[in-house]
């Protein structure tokens, strides 16, 4: 059933103000005049505006001023996989009476989109969930950081178009002040940018913080299994809705607690999107969020002295010289050079002259490496 709160109140509350009185009843989800803009096709032909609450199956549940509908999402099926249905997108759906089952006819285009590649071996992306104001990436404190993984999140997050927020959970294993900063200030050094959040939904630390970030519009959690989501989930809602299992001691993972992408209003203001651990993290097409996540190396890259400089060798480099001064760490340089080299293989897979550049690319520095190498053979002869 639609939540009786949502609904415009009675004229006989004489308390109530005039835009209380006209609140659109999908606000708490949301819809604003802009979505509302958006489906004016839509409502000419009839159609219920609505947002999914969660796929599976072909079908979805749609929350629709009439309250929560399941409807068919095969009439919207297209050849792009990352434009199929997904939850947090804004549905026009069939209208009660028209047909058993219903159908959602149209989605909305989307403000954000936060997608990955599949782990299959074609060259397929995954869309994770749409219309997004906040990734919330979780990170357990049960486990030694994983600053890679992080900036492999943080790459998916800005590509997005979201803000990216780093959650420390399970602070309270970490009772010690001074270590627990030193590990805000490590996962703060792969951020730019971000703001990185301690929270524990044993002690309540961060709660406040993080419940009135969350309140700002749509959210999505992002994590390992184990990284504590579902726990988070359940303080922010204020109830037990989401199941919680424990993470191993031996190396913190646990078992998919959340099976499907799910949408979940909070009593204090905002949306929710829990999502299923993420076993793999694969890049889309995050050119441009790498490029975030390192801003320092690509600015550190404006001053080099050649604009096609690799930082490897070449003179005036300025990305070698910060490392060789200590002001840029080589993992930071290893990691951007990885994740770039990632992304750019998978897009060449879809983009033919792409791949024809790579592969000129390799032909010519093995050409280079090749000569490099007779020069040496030659000086030894003499």
């Amino acid at each position: 059933m639609f939540h009786a709160s949502l609904h415009p109140s009675s004229s006989s509350d004489a308390s109530s103000s005039s835009s209380s009185a006209v609140r659109h009843p999908l606000a708490a989800y949301g819809w604003d005049d802009d979505w509302a803009a958006a489906f004016a096709p839509y409502a000419e032909q009839g159609l219920l505006p609505g947002r999914v609450l969660r796929v599976d199956r072909g079908q979805c549940d749609v929350i629709t001023p009439e309250g929560v509908v399941r409807a068919d999402t095969t009439f919207v099926v297209p050849h792009d996989p990352l434009r199929v249905i997904c939850t947090g997108d804004w549905a026009a759906v069939d209208p009660d009476g028209v047909g058993d089952p219903r159908y959602v006819r149209a989605y909305l285009p989307r403000r954000t989109t936060f997608a990955r590649s599949t782990s299959s071996k074609r060259s397929e992306g995954q869309v994770l969930a749409a219309n997004v104001d906040h990734a919330i990436i979780t990170v357990s404190l049960a486990v030694e950081l994983d600053l890679g993984r992080i900036e492999r999140f943080l790459a998916l997050a800005w590509e997005s178009g979201a803000q990216p927020l780093v959650v420390l959970s399970k602070a309270d294993l970490v009772p010690d002040p001074v270590g627990l900063s030193y590990l805000v200030e490590d996962v703060e050094t792969v951020a730019p940018g971000v703001r990185v959040l301690p929270v524990s939904s044993h002690t309540g630390e961060g709660v406040d913080d993080l419940r009135a970030i969350a309140a700002d519009g749509t959210s999505v959690l992002l994590g390992v299994s184990g990284a504590g989501k579902s726990t988070l989930a359940n303080t922010l809602l204020g109830a037990d809705i989401m199941d919680v299992q424990a993470a191993r001691d031996v190396d913190g993972k646990g078992r998919h607690t959340t099976t499907t992408r799910n949408l979940l209003v909070l009593p204090g203001g905002g949306v929710l999107i829990d999502t299923p651990g993420l076993r793999g993290v694969g890049l889309w097409d995050a050119e441009a969020g790498v490029g975030q996540v390192f801003a320092e190396i690509e600015d550190l890259a404006a001053e080099c002295r050649f604009h096609d400089c690799a930082h490897e060798s070449e003179p005036g480099c300025a990305v070698t010289a910060a490392i060789a001064d200590g002001t840029l760490p080589e993992r930071r340089l290893d990691s951007y050079r990885k994740l770039l080299r990632e992304n750019q293989r998978l897009v060449a897979k879809t983009d033919a002259r792409l791949r024809s550049e790579l592969l000129k690319d390799w032909k010519r520095k093995g050409a280079e490496g090749r000569a490099a190498m007779e020069v040496k053979r030659s000086g030894r002869i003499r």
